[in-house]
Parts: structure tokens; C-alpha cells; sequence
């Protein structure tokens, strides 16, 4: 091989060489966080999408690190619809929350059996702590358009891995009305006991000072409706 020739291979090889070094050095990506909710009724397992939801799973994943959810219960248990929680204390008093966040209906998630999505009330942008279990399919909780609270649907940010027959078990309790609830409470009370991010160490409980705060699911629809009213 002629002389310069060689030269410029060498020279090649040498400038590509701290580019395919920075290529090695570049993280792995990151893999989707989980959390497990441990319960009066079982452990339950979550996987979430922070590549599709990332404002809804930052705000959960806050919540869970501050130890907020201990002591929270799942006061809505609609057999064939959802199971909710994630605000009200044993006492059925609403824990105080951190601002709303924006609404990430819009993701492209759909509100299949086994997700989870941010709880809110009217306004899309109402979504704090509270957060809901799909039973079934329920696609009319999905996204169609930003016309109205009704068309903007509810954000899926997750999804259960492990435990969906806990969820299964919690829907399956009868339900009383009891406190601020007319109806649907589970009875006895599921308690989550605490919430931690696999991984990482477990939080401490946080305060449970009460406030009006509301924030729900979506009620069931009535025959005919296209999209269930707001409520709690």
C-alpha cells in the first residue's frame, strides 16, 4: 500500500476514534420507572410511560416519593368501569395537593383494561394526586378533541404489571355510601399502605393535612351519552 495511503487511514482512524468513544460513553436508556402500591388488599405493580405522559408521571412519581399516598384509600369501586383513589384519607378527609397539572390525554394512550390515568374534575387541567385503575376497555374515556372537558378525555400514564387482581379484588368488594359519598365506597376501606418507586429507598409518610381539594374519575354514562359526566 503506497505510503500515503496508509497515512490517511491512520489519520481517518484517528478522527473517528473520540467520536466512537463519545458513542460508547452515551447512558442506556433509561427504563420505564415502577412503582408498587402496597395495600390492605395486595400488592400492586405499576409500569409508567414517561416517554408518553411525562408531566402526569413526574407528578405521581413526586407524590410517591413524598410518601403522600400512605395512609390514602380507594374510595370509588365501580365493577366493570374502574377503581380509583390517591386523595382521601382513612377518615374520607381530602389530603392537601400540589398545583394541577396540564391534561396529556392527548398521547395517543388509549383507556384499556389495566392502565392507570390521572383522575380530575370538568377542567382537563384539574388533575392532581388522585389517579384510576380501567377495568375494561373503556375508550370513551379517550381523547377525541379539546372542543370540552367531555371530548378531552382522561391521561393514561401507566399501566398495571403485576397485581391486577388486587384491582380485581378491590372492584369485586360491595360498596356503601359513607362520609362525602353518596355510594361506591369499598367496604371495609382499602388502604394503601405505601407507595414506593422500585429501586429506591421508601419514602416517608407525609402529613395528611386535610383540605377541600376534589378531583375525580369520570361517572359512569348514561344510556346514550357518548362521554360519562364529571363527578366525584
Amino acid at each position: 500500500m503506497p505510503k500515503f495511503k496508509l497515512a490517511l487511514l491512520l489519520l481517518s482512524a484517528a478522527l473517528l476514534a473520540p467520536a466512537l468513544q463519545a458513542q460508547d460513553a452515551k447512558p442506556a436508556a433509561t427504563a420505564s420507572p415502577e412503582v408498587v402500591l402496597h395495600t390492605s388488599q395486595g400488592d400492586i405493580t405499576l409500569e409508567l410511560y414517561p416517554d408518553k405522559a411525562p408531566k402526569s408521571v413526574a407528578n405521581f412519581l413526586q407524590y410517591v416519593r413524598e410518601g403522600f399516598y400512605a395512609g390514602t384509600v380507594f374510595h370509588r369501586a365501580i365493577p366493570g368501569y374502574l377503581v380509583q383513589g390517591g386523595l382521601y384519607t382513612r377518615e374520607l378527609q381530602p389530603k392537601r395537593t400540589r398545583p394541577a397539572i396540564a391534561s396529556e390525554a392527548d398521547n395517543g394512550l388509549s383507556n384499556l383494561r389495566g392502565t392507570v390515568a390521572v383522575a380530575r374534575g370538568a377542567d382537563p387541567n384539574s388533575g392532581t394526586s388522585q389517579f384510576f385503575f380501567n377495568l375494561v376497555d373503556n375508550r370513551r374515556l379517550d381523547f377525541v378533541g379539546n372542543q370540552s372537558g367531555l371530548t378531552w378525555g382522561f391521561a393514561v400514564f401507566g399501566k398495571v404489571v403485576k397485581g391486577m387482581d388486587v384491582v380485581d379484588k378491590i372492584a369485586a368488594l360491595p360498596t356503601r355510601g359513607i362520609g362525602p359519598f353518596a355510594a361506591d365506597v369499598p367496604n371495609p376501606l382499602v388502604v394503601i399502605e405505601s407507595a414506593q418507586v422500585l429501586g429506591e429507598a421508601a419514602p416517608a409518610a407525609a402529613a395528611s393535612a386535610a383540605a377541600p381539594a376534589e378531583a375525580a374519575a369520570p361517572k359512569p354514562a348514561k344510556r346514550g351519552a357518548r362521554k360519562p359526566a364529571h363527578g366525584g
